[in-house]
């Protein structure tokens, strides 16, 4: 059973920054989408940003020009740089895989790793 391993959370102020990494336990090379999510308390999960074997990204509108997502095929990992948080944005961070022109997610769902933004 393929596991991903979020980490990089933490407790940090406003304006702070942090870097998560979503290890997964195989490759993600054939994986055509790696998403990141995140699900703040009372609330549903909601997508976040994602970033594709061809190289592109996107984000949703409230983390743009904050948030930078990447990914190393080669160790397995994908990244999301998030600089000047906001209060909003605490929540648990997920990562997951989607297959080209699909919205299903192809991975169990990792533990994910807490973010808290606060003074």
């Amino acid at each position: 059973q393929v596991q991903l391993v979020e980490s990089g959370g933490g407790l940090v102020q406003p304006g702070g920054s942090l870097r998560l990494s979503c290890a997964a336990s195989r490759n993600i090379g054939s994986i055509y989408a790696m998403d990141w999510y995140r699900q703040a308390p009372g609330k549903q999960r909601e997508w976040v940003a994602v970033t594709t074997n061809y190289g592109s990204t996107n984000y949703e509108d409230s983390v743009k020009g904050r948030f930078t997502v990447s990914r190393d095929n080669a160790k397995n990992t994908v990244y999301l740089q998030m600089n000047s948080l906001k209060p909003e944005d605490t929540a648990v961070y997920y990562c997951n895989g989607r297959n080209s022109g699909s919205s299903l997610v192809v991975f169990r769902w990792g533990q994910g790793t807490q973010v808290t933004v606060s003074s």
